[in-house]
C-alpha cells in the first residue's frame, strides 16, 4: 500500500486517475488541485468519501504550500498532471500557461527533489516522479503512415504545447542533474466521463443537446487519435507499477480520425440516443457549422504506442466506437455535472466565488 499525490486531480484526466486508484487498488491518495475553471471537486464525488481520499487545494506555484504537503503526506509517487491544457486559451492568453506548465512544474520538481533526499532506505529508492504530457509536444504528422514514438523530436506548434515541451524537458533535466527518479509519459487526445465542456467531444453533445450551431474548425480534416480516459488511467498506474526509471513511454488508443468524423458520429449516435430534439432540429448533423481555423493548427497526431505494449503488457480496451458510445450515454446520464459547469455554480457552491466560469469557446480544442 502506497501514497500517490495527483497534481491535478480534480480535473478531466487527473480526476479519472483518482477514481481508478480508489475503486482498483488498495493505494491512498492526495489530490494537489488548485481548483482552476477546469478543476471541479464534482468529478471526485464518488470516491470522496473513502477513508483513503484527501483533498489539498494548492497551487503547486507556491513552493511553501507544496513543501507542507509533501511533508504532510510523505508521498512514495507524484503523478503530475496539473496543466492547463486548452490550445485556444493558450493562444489568447500565453502567461498562464508559462506560469502553471512552465513555473508550476519547477516548483514542484524543486520540492520534489528536496523531499526526495529526505528520505532513507527503501522508501527513497521506490519514490518515483511520474510526468505526464501530451503528443503536442512533437508537432504534427503530414504523411499518413508516420506516427510519433518515444524519440520523436519536439516541435510544439502553440504556447500550450510549448510549455508542455518545456515542462518534458525540465522533468528530464532534474532527473539527469539531480538523480531525481523520474518517468514520462506523453499520451494522445483523451475522451470521456467528466470532460470539460470547453473540449471538442463534450462541446459537440451539449450544444447539440441545446439546438446548438457544432463549430468546426476548417475543413474538420485535421485528424487526432482518440484515447478513452479510463484507459489512460490504466496505462499510467501500469508505468508507475512496471515503468522503468529513466524511461519514456507514449500511450495511443490506436482510434485516429478526422474531427468531422468525430462530430458526425457524435450525431449519429444522438440521433439513436436522444432522438428528442430540439425545437427547429431535423436532424443533429444540420448542426455543423464550419468556422475560420486557429492561427498553427496541427494536422494529425498520431501515437506509436508499441514500447509500453512490448515492455509493459498495456494494451486499450476501448475502441472509438465503444468508448465514444459510453461517453455519449454519460452525458446524457449526467446533465446536472455539465450544467453546473456552464452556468458557473460549480464553482460558487465549492470555492465560494460570485464569478462564472468562462463560457466554452467559439470551437473547441480537440
Amino acid at each position: 500500500m502506497k501514497q500517490f499525490l495527483v497534481t491535478g486531480g480534480a480535473g478531466f484526466i487527473g480526476s479519472a486517475v483518482v477514481r481508478f486508484l480508489i475503486e482498483h487498488t488498495h493505494h491512498h491518495v492526495v489530490v494537489v488541485d488548485k481548483l482552476s475553471y477546469a478543476g471541479n471537486l464534482a468529478s471526485l464525488a464518488t470516491v470522496a468519501d473513502s477513508p483513503r481520499f484527501a483533498f489539498e487545494q494548492v497551487d503547486i506555484c507556491q513552493r511553501a504550500a507544496v513543501d507542507r504537503v509533501l511533508a504532510g503526506y510523505q508521498p512514495d509517487c507524484i503523478m503530475h498532471l496539473a496543466a492547463e491544457s486548452h490550445v485556444d486559451r493558450s493562444i489568447d492568453g500565453p502567461i498562464a500557461f508559462i506560469e502553471t506548465n512552465i513555473v508550476g512544474t519547477y516548483q514542484l520538481l524543486e520540492a520534489a527533489r528536496h523531499y526526495w533526499q529526505t528520505l532513507e532506505g527503501k522508501k527513497k529508492n521506490d519514490f518515483l516522479f511520474h510526468h505526464i504530457s501530451t503528443d503536442e509536444v512533437f508537432g504534427d504528422l503530414h504523411g499518413v503512415e508516420d506516427k510519433f514514438t518515444e524519440t520523436t523530436p519536439y516541435a510544439p506548434s502553440s504556447p500550450y504545447s510549448a510549455s508542455k515541451a518545456s515542462s518534458d524537458h525540465l522533468a528530464r533535466a532534474w532527473m539527469r542533474t539531480y538523480g531525481l527518479p523520474v518517468v514520462v509519459t506523453n499520451c494522445s487526445n483523451n475522451y470521456g466521463p467528466y470532460h470539460f465542456p470547453e473540449k471538442l467531444i463534450p462541446l459537440m453533445i451539449i450544444n447539440a443537446l441545446a439546438g446548438k450551431p457544432l463549430p468546426v474548425y476548417g475543413n474538420g480534416g485535421q485528424i487526432r487519435d482518440w484515447l478513452y480516459v479510463d484507459d489512460h488511467a490504466r496505462a499510467l498506474y501500469t508505468v508507475v507499477t512496471a515503468g522503468v526509471v529513466g524511461e519514456t513511454y507514449n500511450i495511443g488508443g490506436h482510434n485516429e480520425r478526422r474531427n468531422i468524423e468525430v462530430v458526425e458520429t457524435l450525431c449519429e449516435l444522438l440521433e439513436e440516443l436522444a432522438p428528442n430534439k430540439p425545437a427547429g432540429v431535423s436532424q443533429y448533423r444540420d448542426l455543423i457549422t464550419r468556422v475560420a481555423d486557429r492561427p498553427g493548427h496541427d494536422l494529425r497526431y498520431a501515437i506509436d504506442a508499441a514500447k509500453i505494449e512490448r515492455e509493459l503488457g498495456w494494451r486499450p480496451q476501448e475502441t472509438f466506437e465503444s468508448g465514444i458510445r459510453k461517453t455519449v450515454i454519460w452525458f446524457l446520464n449526467h446533465q446536472t455535472w455539465w450544467r453546473d459547469i456552464l452556468d458557473g455554480s460549480y464553482r460558487g457552491e465549492r470555492l465560494g466565488l460570485a464569478e462564472s466560469s468562462p463560457p466554452p469557446s467559439a470551437a473547441a480544442k480537440e
